[in-house]
């Protein structure tokens, strides 16, 4: 479904309610009742060469964030098999860094491969920048689907990265679908962009097919840039929620990062605005809340649209 700027016009003209009333309708209409859980785990950490100014595992910045290599096939494996028995349907390997050494990729690999011999769940990665031969090689070991965001809009990009630019982002996006793989793209809202940058950025994934999308509220972290950044009405994050939902009425649209601490009490107001996925059980750096309470609530949203 393409928008004319016309069409993106009206519907920003519209109130919150508006918005929020006509993105239910289409989710329910293309999405369903169902809200898919996803879960990751941190693999390797810290000392990354990018300058991401909201990353605390950046090394141009001085915080607390642990710092260690590629976890071991082991660990990685029972994490999987925690995420599936937490509801999660998907599980992702996240790693620091601009992208994986040769050595670190073909231990992912057989990671990969040991995860989707015992464990009932579909693997996903979000390893930085990589070619389409090793995209290949992790979708030949099972990985099904690449992870890697946008953050914002082109525009506002060189505000948030300089360290690499938007159309590399945009290349490993067509590098994991030339590999055969599903991709995953996304942001970050609270970064100082605006409406402006949200729409761009979702037009941007359009134009890329992107088919699952998490959106991510900002966690300001201490010791980077973004560490005093205010935070982001409600009316701003649902407004987001629910033109995201307009621009992309097929993706999945999942929440991520920052839902606890910036929804609060209004998460259900989220999936009213279009929402239909979540990340459960931490964000690399940071924790999430308890699993179990987001069955609970995927339970009772559910029983709310059916009710």
């Amino acid at each position: 479904m393409a928008f004319s700027k016309k069409d993106l016009a009206g519907l920003r003209s519209l109130s919150c309610s508006e918005l929020m009333a006509k993105a239910l309708e289409v989710k329910l209409a293309h999405r369903g009742l169902k809200i898919s859980l996803c879960s990751i785990i941190n693999a390797k950490s810290g000392k990354c060469s990018e300058d991401c100014r909201f990353c605390s595992q950046s090394a141009h910045y001085k915080t607390d964030t642990p710092v260690y290599p590629l976890k071991s096939e082991k660990e990685i494996v029972e994490a999987a098999a925690t995420a599936q028995e937490d509801g999660a349907s998907r599980f992702s390997l996240v790693t620091s860094g601009r992208g994986l050494g040769a050595d670190d990729l073909k231990r992912v690999a057989g990671i990969v491969e040991s995860i989707r011999s015992r464990v009932d769940i579909a693997v996903c990665g979000s390893l930085g920048i990589l070619s389409v031969d090793s995209l290949r090689l992790l979708k030949d070991a099972g990985m099904s689907r690449y992870h890697h965001n946008l953050e914002t809009s082109r525009e506002f990009f060189p505000q948030v990265v300089s360290t690499h630019t938007f159309d590399d982002r945009i290349a490993t996006i067509r590098a994991a679908q030339q590999a055969g793989m599903d991709v995953c793209a996304g942001g970050i809202i609270g970064l100082g962009e605006t409406e402006d940058d949200r729409v761009s950025m979702a037009l941007s994934l359009v134009e890329c097919d992107v088919r699952s999308v998490p959106l991510n509220i900002l966690m300001p972290l201490t010791g980077t840039p973004m560490e005093n950044n205010a935070p982001l009405s409600l009316q701003n994050i649902l407004r987001t929620i629910a033109l995201y939902r307009l621009i992309l009425p097929g993706a999945a649209l999942r929440l991520a990062a920052g839902r606890e601490s910036a929804l609060g009490d209004f998460l259900s107001t989220a999936f009213m605005a279009g929402a239909d996925g979540m990340m459960i059980g931490g964000y690399l750096t940071q924790k999430g809340r308890n699993p179990e309470m987001d069955r609970k609530f995927v339970r009772q949203i559910q029983e709310l649209w059916t009710g």
